[in-house]
């Protein structure tokens, strides 16, 4: 019987029913690495999904960005609603390294702000992976950081059953060697409080707690309730209590480690004195007796996880523990978007260790914490068991390694074709110039405008094209080189009345979500950015995509960026880019002829199948319901939510207590609805909260 339940009314269709079928032989034939080359929209998510179900083995999908990490995590949930879908991303909404700059004699101390919600996520995976088979989990590249020892993690958990014996005062102190913290009045994640013969755990991996009721010595009963209202949701006989914090370590474990790392100080230190360093050998000396102490006194200290290699008990310059080490024997790795999340997972090694390095010679830390590392490459690489690598433009890197065991997906099941590539010049001066270019690399039949229709600048000719487009009710991106471009010409384009806005990575989450929201409800019509307009933006409604400056050679004009770029427009039927350039580069070539060769594949197959092919419309016409019921102050609320909304109406004529009781209410609700991940629900209440203050 499969562990992995496929919930979905959805039929593979176009060519994902030969992907699945090669992808899925090709694992059970062994093979190590594979490549699924899928073009936008061609439901790769789904593909993968149904690969899940039919090799019966626990998955990691591994994304470069948590944007795109989060859309896949709500995928996977309704496609496995039976099974265990976790989402492991880094949980911190901000965070300030801790560094050292010599040339300053400046030290910054670590500053962290976590997110509590993240940090459940992250426990509930960890836990997940120790208890279960059916674990799908969706993670960010903060996965090839450490964390506790998986060993360690598990010994430190505690069963408990209704009818055995376990005294109160065992379990507290189990718990506060688990990082639990007591506290009677703030009872968060993480917390436990004690209540006569009874024992609140605020479990910091689920939204629910955990009531222990004692008679005696006894355990009387488990109850499962929800710590916001109280509501007991549920009974059971035993319950698993794990760690609350991800870096733990059995109490016995501390005096070994203090005294290793007693003798480490004490040659670090000598060390520094022989080459004349005294402030530095003072420094480190008094900042790890403080931390010997705590660890001593608590079990814990600030910045432990510095000190993981004495924990492990691991020899210098090797690898800690990963959310990898928790991963089962035999299981299965994607690489979403691999064209960067490859690179991107190289690349951390170098950093860290630039910045960690710095802090040793100055004697901020010991050389132990240069062990508290991300992956190297080839680390990361020695853990992974079988790989599918996922792109519309893999690497040479993916495609070298797959050989045989690539897998090309390029039909859509809506039959829509790639868009049509139009390149134009930046000048009509330059138009010539540009047509002699086109001819040399044959593109005779490329759409050009002739040189008596062309008599604009690109910004000029943009700003007709997008009137046009507008008018029809479409939406458009315009992607430039430079964030200082992108402000400039967005403001210029609403002086002259459209409605724009810019986008880049100055623009926090939350902003960029809304932004790219507002242009889906048509509230904005054109979107200018960056390289943030590539992966993992599902916007059908957009038919333009406008690239500045398409010959400029780089990073931004790679053929993998243009490629991503081009895929934008390709959720619409009427989906076409225009390319502003003087020539046509390497980069621009290679990236028209593939485009051209894919939407060629698709026009033979939708006239061999009689497909006609059709945006997709089903979004656009939820999102349109959603706006509407947005204006009248009815999103898809539950009763409670409306109910908040209509005693609210009555806030002028309430008392002061009258007016607390209802914001507490309010803010309570909110938090309900951000914890089972519905934040427009959320966002709806906290712009209500906002307008009541």
């Amino acid at each position: 019987m499969s562990l992995f339940q496929l919930k979905t009314k959805l039929k593979p269709a176009g060519d994902q029913k030969q992907a699945i079928e090669k992808l899925t032989a090709n694992l059970k034939s062994g093979a190590k690495h594979q490549t699924l080359l899928g073009v936008t929209g061609s439901g790769k998510t789904f593909t993968m999904a149904n690969v899940i179900a039919n090799s019966n083995k626990p998955a990691l999908v591994l994304a470069h960005n948590k944007t795109l990490a989060a859309q896949l995590f709500n995928e996977f949930r309704e496609f496995f609603p039976n099974n265990a879908v976790e989402y492991f991303i880094s949980y911190y909404d901000y965070y300030q390294p801790e560094a050292y700059i010599p040339r300053r004699d400046l030290y910054i101390e670590k500053e962290t702000s976590i997110n509590e919600n993240i940090e459940r996520y992250r426990n509930s995976a960890m836990q997940a992976l120790l208890t279960r088979k059916d674990v799908i989990i969706v993670a960010s590249v903060s996965c090839i950081y450490g964390i506790g020892d998986p060993e360690d993690y598990r010994q430190l958990s505690v069963e408990l059953k209704t009818g055995e014996k376990f005294p109160q005062d065992k379990l507290q102190m189990r718990l506060t060697d688990m990082q639990y913290e007591r506290n009677e009045y703030d009872f968060h994640s993480g917390y436990y409080r004690t209540r006569g013969d009874t024992i609140d755990i605020n479990i910091a991996s689920e939204e629910s707690a955990i009531r222990i009721e004692f008679f005696g010595d006894e355990i009387e009963g488990i109850k499962i309730f929800n710590p916001i209202t109280g509501e007991i949701l549920e009974r059971r006989d035993k319950v698993q209590i794990f760690p609350a914090k991800q870096f733990v370590t059995p109490y016995e474990k501390i005096p070994r480690v203090v005294k290793q790392m007693r003798e480490d100080l004490d040659k670090e230190v000598e060390l520094f004195m022989k080459k004349g360093k005294e402030i530095e050998a003072q420094r480190l000396r008094q900042r790890t007796e403080y931390d010997i102490e705590m660890l001593t006194e608590t079990g814990y200290c600030s910045g432990i996880e510095n000190y993981s290699r004495y924990f492990d008990n691991r020899r210098p310059r090797t690898p800690g523990s990963t959310l990898l080490d928790y991963m089962p024997e035999d299981w299965l790795m994607f690489i979403d978007e691999s064209h960067m999340t490859v690179s991107q997972v190289r690349g951390m090694y170098n950093g860290d260790q630039a910045r960690k390095q710095m802090l040793v010679d100055y004697g901020f830390r010991m050389q132990a914490a240069k062990d508290n590392r991300p992956l190297k490459f080839h680390e990361f690489n020695d853990k992974l068991d079988q790989t599918i690598y996922v792109s519309a433009t893999p690497q040479d890197y993916e495609l070298k390694l797959s050989k045989k065991c690539i897998v090309e997906q390029l039909i859509r099941p809506t039959g829509l074709l790639d868009p049509v590539v139009e390149i134009r010049p930046t000048e009509a001066k330059k138009l010539n110039a540009l047509k002699i270019d086109i001819k040399r690399h044959k593109y005779n039949d490329m759409p050009i405008l002739k040189e008596e229709d062309f008599k604009e600048n690109q910004v000029d000719n943009l700003i007709k094209e997008i009137r046009a487009t507008i008018e029809k009710g479409q939406r458009v991106l315009v992607t430039t080189l430079t964030k200082r471009m992108s402000e400039n010409l967005s403001e210029y384009l609403n002086e002259i009345g459209l409605k724009v806005q810019y986008l880049h990575s100055d623009l926090d989450a939350i902003e960029r979500v809304e932004i790219l929201q507002k242009l889906r409800l048509g509230h904005v019509d054109v979107v200018v950015g960056i390289n943030l307009l590539r992966e993992g933006l599902d916007l059908p409604e957009v038919s333009l995509v406008a690239i500045m400056d398409a010959d400029k050679e780089g990073f931004l004009r790679s053929e993998v960026s243009l490629v991503q770029t081009i895929g934008r427009a390709a959720r619409h039927v009427e989906g076409r880019v225009i390319m502003y350039a003087d020539k046509i580069t390497g980069s621009m070539k290679r990236a028209i002829d593939e485009t051209r060769r894919r939407r060629k594949v698709q026009n033979e197959y939708n006239e061999l199948h009689g497909i006609t092919p059709l945006s997709i419309q089903k979004a656009v016409k939820s999102s349109l319901e959603r706006a509407k019921e947005d204006d009248s102050d009815k999103t898809k609320l539950d009763k409670v939510g409306k109910d908040l909304f209509k005693e609210a109406q009555s806030w002028k004529l309430m008392k002061k207590n009258e007016r607390k009781a209802l914001t507490q209410e309010i803010e309570i609700q909110m938090q309900i609805y951000a914890d089972s991940l519905e934040f427009e629900k959320a966002a709806k209440l906290r712009d209500l909260l906002g307008t009541l203050k």
